[in-house]
């Protein structure tokens, strides 16, 4: 089964209003960037994006912050530390509007509902945010005579995730640390669509370097490796 789109506006084409979008990656490490910039340019709206880091570090998320897509996010690390680059930061200041709603999960408990939402878990239990705010609204119970909270399941309409290499038939390579999130989002997805790099044919893929089978992936569609210039 060939899953190649010709390109990146063909791949997000069809992403309806109101749909939920996991993107991988770890700021610029496995980040399916020329997918984001595709979903820019598709303009769709009132967008739930579950990523790693919404403010500091994501340009291209910004875009969509400031085309008003999104109406909440699901993230790990969403404001900068520094209270002075937080107020130019689009999403902290759409955040404070009332503009876009905020969940932000530690990355264990992040990953682990994610990881549940693929596998057919329903909830989970863990000890991390028992005795603060974050137990607030959800049942809590004691194991071994520890207190653990209960966490739901996080399942997506689309994720967006980036490989080094891929076959048409959607079997996925990641590159060292840039598998990160990849994974799990692409399992937890109706439907994923996988950027990229070096787009092989059936059966040149290494069946014991796959890291994201193909029936987890929808559409394939090739990118150009990106280039990036650190920062001082």
């Amino acid at each position: 089964m060939n899953k190649v789109f010709p390109g990146v506006d063909e791949a997000v084409a069809d992403i309806p209003d109101g749909s939920s979008i996991a993107i991988g990656g770890f700021f610029t490490c496995g980040t399916p960037v020329p997918l984001i910039q595709a979903l820019a340019r598709q303009g769709a709206k009132n967008l739930t994006l579950i990523c790693q880091q919404m403010g500091p570090g994501s340009e291209d998320i910004n875009q969509l912050v400031l085309n008003k897509q999104i109406r909440k996010a699901i993230c790990n690390y969403p404001f900068y530390r520094s209270a002075t680059q937080g107020s130019k930061s689009p999403f902290e200041k759409a955040v404070r509007a009332g503009e876009i709603e905020v969940e932000v999960y530690p990355m264990g408990t992040f990953i682990e509902k994610l990881r549940a939402g693929g596998s057919g878990i329903a909830a989970f239990y863990t000890p991390t945010g028992t005795g603060t705010i974050v137990e607030k609204g959800k049942e809590k119970r004691v194991f071994n005579g520890r207190e653990y909270l209960m966490e739901t399941a996080l399942k997506c309409d689309y994720a967006f995730v980036y490989a080094y290499q891929g076959d048409s038939m959607g079997n996925l390579t990641c590159r060292k640390t840039a598998r990160n999130y990849n994974p799990e989002m692409a399992k937890a997805a109706k439907v994923t669509i996988a950027a990229v790099e070096n787009l092989l044919k059936p059966g040149e893929l290494n069946p014991d370097m796959v890291h994201i089978p193909g029936i987890y992936v929808q559409r394939v569609v090739k990118v150009a490796r990106p280039q990036y210039v650190p920062s001082l």
